[in-house]
């Protein structure tokens, strides 16, 4: 992606990046992947690889083909290719992803394996981040993912399937763990920007710019980097719907620092801070009449944390402090909301190899305090507190690797729960697995849902909803099959899951009978399940193809409707072409299948070629150039009606300088 050195004015912003865009198109690039991969000591291979490494489904590391679970990748390398506004467009091409539409204004959010993004946990370096108190889904709070530097990742992995007996709740559909970079020995650093225009409607225009530097303050002691994104997008409306926002005005800026003090060979202390800030401005359509919404999100974090790598074992004891205040002025609403969350954790583990058994175990404890004197009555204040105690047994019986583990989580409220898993990777072959498991999961409800106390305006503008305190949590049991062939040159994965969710909540159907009052229930259960397709290949040595397939059956067993917007089916294809050296190339498809928008309400499917290519010029100066909707493909009436509008052919360019 881009690197940004200082934030100019807006006029200068986009004065200089028409010229970069100029430069660009006369200089000629397009884009590629590269792969940081590493060698995978757990899979004994009968030949020299290079595989992928991923964390997060055990908290200890594999290679992608030997690891106890569905898990894809995004590295450094392919996000500095392509053009993206925050983690929801890092991770919109794998399999089994789907990036919802959390408002008509352009907010995204990431839904995994069929279940919306409330069950999606969103980790940074394994800890949580979290403003859903604060914001809660239902008024498309993607803040979250924006509040992530992007030139801050190392890469991003993306866990399929529930992970309760790791990481509690929230993990019902899977994990998205952003994987940070670390400070570096030797000074390096690098600036950058990056422009995007539509090519069609009104506005648009994102202007981004980024500084990244890392390096060694006190030689083999003190390592220190900082990271800072700054962009400014103004409001996109289409010729579709000339009236209103198709995309909200955005102006963001986040920063992050890390400080690693080498103790000694086996221990380090890191202390890490950060800083985001976050306007948005939208016009849209509430049942004809057109309404000015403004949200603003400032979000200050802090950790420290304490890592040791003994001859006995590995830990970890860390704190960790989050933030977030936000600003909420709708027109729908006469007053401004002034909220502000606040979220405190303390969490330890340890893994130690004993014989053949590697066990990881730990604890953590949260609490969540919430403050908002609109939405809360009495006080206007809320909290919370959660803990919980974990244990993984990593072992092999011959070519059988063995996971089991289990969670015990309290909550002061909805009390104990306990998430077992167990998963078997049988390996056919050096380069074959067959690997499946199964487990149980939860979700607790949040603030909104469960206090009576907390009251949302709802059905733009005519309800309200309040929380239900007899609701329980929700839970699941769930099971995949897959099976995954790697080699040098070719691989490929084939999954089945299936995920049985008991208590689901919903909230009751709009009533815009004025005054009415809403609430949540918990329904019987609902099922998903579906089916997954990967497969890549070298064609060439500067050749590669890839492509993706997902199909998800979701739907309320109670009522038999299926889940809105969920896709039926998705699918992507890739070419990467390394043209010369330097000069790497690709074009994509993507296509996002039919879904219901609405309960009886379907919208068929829609696509996007995408095309771009990657070109270092010098050691120094790296530049990229590419289109997203290359044939400028409309979604359907059903979609634009509803205001649902896929943005249009656009125009990208970026420059990089590195020292």
């Amino acid at each position: 992606m881009q690197h940004c050195a200082s934030i100019p004015n807006r006029l200068s912003h986009q004065h200089f990046a028409r010229s970069l865009l100029a430069c660009a198109i006369t200089c000629g690039l397009l884009i590629p992947s590269t792969l940081v991969l590493a060698n995978d000591a757990q899979s004994t291979p009968a030949k020299d690889k290079i595989e992928r490494m991923v964390i997060t489904a055990t908290q200890t590391q594999h290679s992608e083909l030997m690891a106890p679970a569905s898990v894809s990748v995004v590295t450094r390398e392919e996000l500095d290719e392509l053009v993206i506004d925050d983690l929801a467009d890092a991770v919109r091409y794998l399999q089994g992803v789907n990036i919802s539409e959390g408002t008509p204004y352009g907010r995204n959010e990431i839904s995994l394996r069929g279940l919306d993004s409330d069950y999606t946990l969103i980790l940074i370096n394994g800890r949580r981040i979290n403003s859903r108190e604060a914001l809660t889904s239902s008024y498309g709070n993607d803040f979250d993912l924006s509040s992530i530097p992007m030139s801050a990742i190392e890469r991003i992995e993306v866990v399929r399937g529930p992970m309760s007996s790791l990481y509690g709740s929230e993990a019902l559909g899977g994990v998205v763990n952003v994987i940070l970079r670390q400070p570096t020995p030797e000074w390096q650093t690098s600036v950058g920007v990056q422009y995007d225009t539509p090519t069609s409607g009104d506005g648009g225009d994102t202007t981004a710019y980024n500084l990244y530097t890392s390096g060694a303050l006190i030689k083999d002691k003190l390592l220190a980097n900082l990271i800072i994104d700054s962009s400014e997008r103004d409001a996109w409306r289409s010729d579709l719907k000339p009236n209103v926002d198709a995309l909200e005005d955005r102006k963001k800026i986040s920063v992050l620092t890390n400080l690693q003090w080498l103790i000694s060979d086996e221990q380090n202390l890191q202390l890490d801070l950060s800083y985001a800030d976050d306007d948005r401005e939208s016009d849209w359509n509430n049942w004809g009449t057109i309404l000015t919404n403004y949200q603003a999100a400032e979000r200050i974090s802090s950790g420290l944390s304490h890592n040791g790598h003994w001859n006995w074992g590995d830990t970890r004891l860390r704190y960790y402090h989050e933030k977030v205040d936000v600003t909420d002025h709708s027109a729908l609403i006469s007053e401004i909301g002034y909220i502000t969350q606040t979220n405190d954790t303390v969490d330890g583990q340890a893994t130690v190899l004993v014989g053949n058994h590697m066990l990881t175990g730990g604890g953590e404890y949260r609490w969540t305090q919430l403050d908002n004197t609109r939405n809360i009555s009495g006080d206007g204040q809320l909290d919370d507190t959660q803990s919980a105690l974990y244990l993984q047994d990593e072992f092999s019986l011959g070519e059988l690797n063995i996971t089991l583990g289990g969670r015990v989580d309290h909550h002061d409220i909805y009390g104990t729960q306990f998430s077992p898993r167990a998963y078997l990777v049988y390996s056919l072959t050096s380069d074959w697995v067959i690997k499946g498991g199964g487990g149980k999961a939860f979700k607790a409800p949040n603030m909104s849902q469960s206090q009576p106390d907390y009251i949302i305006p709802a059905c733009r503008g005519a309800c309200n909803v309040i929380g239900n305190a007899d609701l329980e949590a929700e839970t699941s049991v769930n099971y995949e099959l897959s099976t995954q062939y790697q080699t040098d040159t070719f691989g490929g994965t084939l999954t089945y899951f299936h995920n049985d969710v008991e208590n689901k909540i919903i909230t009751e159907s709009w009533n815009r009978t004025p005054g009415a009052v809403l609430t949540y229930h918990n329904v019987n259960q609902a099922k998903i399940n579906g089916w997954e397709a990967n497969a890549w290949y070298d064609l060439t040595q500067d050749l590669s193809l890839n492509a993706n397939y997902s199909k998800t059956n979701a739907e309320d067993k109670q009522s038999g409707d299926p889940f809105t917007l969920t896709p039926e089916e998705s699918y992507s294809v890739q070419v990467k072409w390394l043209a010369l050296e330097g000069l790497s190339t690709f074009v994509g498809y993507h296509y996002t299948g039919e879904q219901y928008l609405r309960t009886k309400v379907k919208s068929e499917g829609y696509g996007s070629v995408d095309l771009g290519a990657h070109y270092q010029i010098t050691p120094m100066f790296t530049v990229k150039m590419g289109m997203t909707n290359l044939l400028d493909e409309e979604r359907d009436q059903v979609a634009t009606d509803l205001d649902y509008i896929q943005k249009s052919r656009s125009v990208y360019a970026g420059i990089r300088a590195n020292f």
